[in-house]
């Protein structure tokens, strides 16, 4: 349970009585399947009088080789397309809500070993020349450190330079800005985008550069409002043996990605 939409829900304490409402609402005899390893998750789940049935998860038994994730099935270390403990979580909750319908477990590791993932998410969009290109929908705080410590683990060897979009009502809140802190910290270099113009649009008030800079944790000149100048200092990297992960739920102002692939040589 990771606060977000600090429009809809102004405070963490609201947001988390939605989930509680929610967990309340499963019919009674039905059950729910949750990531033990979350203590908001667990506190929730469990004080619940609900008649309800309840499965914990938590992280699979995995490691990383050569930049290839591994996870543990019943025939011993098996490869996988999808990398990241937060994906890796979300694949044991999906087991057992598939065990839950009658599919075999031989059956799902089977089907898993050729998942490539959903749209958007940790999606490879480019490998060239010793680079790698990924995009992300990761735009809340919590996504942002999962996303970018997922890609930091998988390549531990890259450089990993990690580019954010501020794009939503809450991401572009003065107030909401002091979540973001040491979200990107598990990047070698690190850029944080966003249009000033958009602060009007939605009726925010104006913030700095500064005040990104403080959230974040990271150099200034590591911010930016103006998709020139962020486009300047892509074309400025070195690539070599680097990831560059692009992560945002909007378009970075028009970024063409088509160029930025050009740039790779």
């Amino acid at each position: 349970i990771a606060w977000d939409h600090i429009n809809v829900f102004p405070t963490f304490e609201n947001y988390l009585e939605q989930f509680k409402i929610f967990v309340d609402s499963i019919v009674s005899g039905g059950s729910i399947t949750y990531n033990e390893e979350d203590i908001n998750v667990k506190q929730v789940v469990e004080e619940s009088q609900n008649s309800i049935r309840k499965f914990p998860y938590n992280t699979p038994d995995f490691f990383v080789k050569n930049e290839q994730t591994y996870i543990e099935s019943p025939e011993g270390p098996m490869p996988i397309n999808v990398f990241g403990r937060h994906n890796l979580n979300n694949l044991a909750g999906a087991k057992w809500i598939c065990q839950n319908m009658g599919v075999d477990e031989e059956d799902f590791y089977e089907a898993i070993a050729s998942f490539k993932g959903a749209s958007k998410r940790l999606e490879k969009i480019a490998e060239k020349n010793n680079t790698i290109i990924f995009k992300d929908y990761a735009h809340s705080p919590s996504k942002v450190t999962a996303t970018t410590k997922a890609v930091k683990e998988q390549y531990p060897d890259r450089k990993i330079i990690a580019c954010l979009e501020l794009h939503t009502y809450s991401s572009l809140n003065s107030t909401f800005l002091k979540e973001y802190k040491g979200s990107l910290k598990d990047a070698d270099i690190a850029a944080v985008f966003y249009i000033s113009e958009s602060l009007a649009i939605k009726g925010l008030e104006p913030i700095t550069i500064e005040q990104i800079a403080n959230a974040f944790q990271i150099d200034s000149k590591q911010i930016f409002g103006d998709s020139h100048k962020f486009k300047d200092f892509l074309v400025a990297q070195d690539f070599n043996n680097a990831v560059l992960l692009f992560m945002s739920s909007g378009n970075y102002g028009g970024l063409n990605m088509q160029e930025i692939i050009d740039l790779i040589d």
